[in-house]
């Protein structure tokens, strides 16, 4: 890796912080846990989980998803000492997840719903960070659920904020959002010293100082429920004080078992979709290692209850985030943890001037980046069996959640599929050539995980030192399973001197 590479994922690593800052804190606020779990659970996942990891510029850390989760837990098994223990061995239980291959469950999902899930996490980012963007603060930030805490769900939030507008904090919000977008424009990105400085850098940074410049005015003066708020470190005694370790004392109850299943295959679900997404997120189209990214979460999982903090998944916001900042590697993802400690632990003051309008609006661009409006067209123009799964996704995700969402997505796209597939069949023909036999297989339009079979069993019954033409020329689209199916048929061919030539094969996976 070179320099350039380098400062690349240092700045990205700057604007990754920035985004996982407050959401480390807002998760932890809504937890009900002391706010220095989450800043350790985004260490863990930034440092700990990274290094291990299966995919290139996935990032870690506290899910949104997972707070109802953690609420009931702690409900459930009488305290947050007991429920670290439970994070232990949900670890424990994905690392024998990925060893047993279980990742590959990620490849089963849609292309059309990985995007409507990424389409509605931008939208959820937007609708949810609005508030905050005109300092109403009363909902926790980092939150997903469309029932909110306050008493209000994520569409009459937006009628409700009117009405409690702070005119600093839109001021300073409106200017922020209008910084991100100067900071993306070519001239910008184009000159040699600005385009050094990442826009969400800028935008802090102004933030704070308009938050400092406001305090001698009564109209346009920031209070504090309305900026940054972290846990105190002055010295090792206050350190210790916010660590808490795990209760081993439940090990005989069911409860806790379930406790710890119910952590595990939920986090290793968000991971897996998480990890898919952020693939087809990133500018070079690699493919990450599903049952080592399992393994991974659950190293950082196990580590993160013996440390006292929130268990951990890869977060698709981070890693877009992480991936719209230019990142080349990990790295940044590492970064973005050690920038995480070390503000929180030396500067937390200077961190406290921050405004939640200033963060806000990073994370409604990152939003609006997820969500664009060529998105839409790209899937209405495919055809209703891309777009139904991809608008069902989205929309069951802004009422619900993202597992429901990816879960009724995926039940149309299965609709879609299982229609296609009675349909497709495929067409091979068989003849003798110089004493040899040639065999010419036809893949049908839509070639599935359903019928990739077919395919399977034609191959049985080809002889050995036979040749095979595989044409593609009909192939609308192949799903990932099927692909790697025909991938594996080669290899194997090979063993029996079979020749395979694929032909007009470019599918759209």
């Amino acid at each position: 890796m070179n320099s350039k590479n380098i400062l690349t994922d240092l700045k990205s690593g700057v604007v990754v912080f920035l985004v996982a800052l407050p959401l480390c804190l807002g998760i932890a606020l809504a937890c009900g846990v002391p706010l220095f779990s989450g800043i350790i659970a985004g260490v863990v996942g930034g440092i700990l989980v990274t290094t291990f990891s299966g995919s290139a510029l996935s990032v870690s850390g506290p899910a949104a998803g997972l707070t109802s989760i953690v609420i009931s837990a702690i409900a459930s098994l009488g305290s947050f000492q007991v429920f670290l223990a439970a994070i232990v061995f949900a670890g424990a239980f994905q690392m024998i997840l990925g060893f047993l291959k279980a990742g590959r469950v990620g490849n089963y999902i849609p292309v059309a719903v990985i995007k409507g899930m990424l389409a509605g996490i931008g939208i959820i980012l937007i609708i949810k960070q609005l508030p905050h963007l005109v300092g109403y603060d009363k909902d926790y930030e980092g939150d997903f659920e469309f029932q909110q805490s306050d008493g209000h769900n994520t569409f009459s939030e937006l009628f409700y904020m009117l009405n409690s507008i702070t005119p600093g904090a839109l001021v300073i919000g409106i200017i922020s959002v209008i910084v991100l977008v100067i900071s993306g424009m070519k001239f910008y990105k184009n000159n040699r010293i600005l385009s050094q400085i990442p826009g969400p850098l800028l935008v802090v940074v102004f933030g704070a100082l308009l938050s400092i410049a406001f305090a001698s005015s009564e109209s346009l003066k920031i209070e504090n429920e309305h900026l940054v708020n972290l846990p105190e470190i002055k010295n090792l005694d206050d350190f210790k004080k916010t660590l808490l370790f795990p209760d081993f004392t439940h090990l005989g109850s069911a409860k806790f078992w379930i406790v710890a299943l119910t952590v595990a295959i939920v986090a290793s679900l968000e991971s897996l979709l998480s990890i898919e997404a952020t693939d087809k997120l990133d500018p070079l189209k690699r493919e990450s290692n599903s049952n080592k990214e399992l393994v991974a979460q659950g190293i950082g999982n196990i580590t993160s209850g013996f440390l006292g903090a929130l268990p951990v998944t890869a977060v698709i916001v981070r890693s877009s985030a992480n991936i719209n900042a230019g990142a080349t590697s990990k790295l940044s993802a590492v970064f973005h943890a050690v920038f995480l400690l070390l503000c929180v632990l030396l500067i937390p003051n200077v961190l406290m001037y921050i405004p939640n309008a200033a963060l806000a609006a990073i994370l409604i661009v990152t939003g609006y980046k997820l969500a664009n409006v060529g998105l839409f067209k790209e899937h209405l123009q495919n055809g209703a069996d891309q777009f139904l799964p991809f608008i069902v996704t989205i929309f069951v995700m802004l009422l619900t959640d993202l597992l429901k969402g990816v879960g009724a997505g995926l039940a149309v796209a299965l609709i879609f599929m299982i229609a296609a597939s009675a349909k497709s069949k495929i067409q091979a023909t068989h003849e003798k050539v110089n004493g040899k036999s040639k065999h010419h297989v036809k893949l049908p339009s839509h070639f599935t995980f359903i019928n990739k079979s077919s395919l399977v069993k034609y191959f049985d019954t080809v002889e050995k030192e036979s040749k095979v033409v595989i044409d593609g020329s009909q192939n609308k689209n192949t799903d990932k399973i099927a692909h790697e199916a025909i991938q594996q048929l080669i290899e194997k061919s090979k063993h029996k001197n079979i020749q395979v030539e694929v032909i007009d094969y470019s599918p759209k996976i």
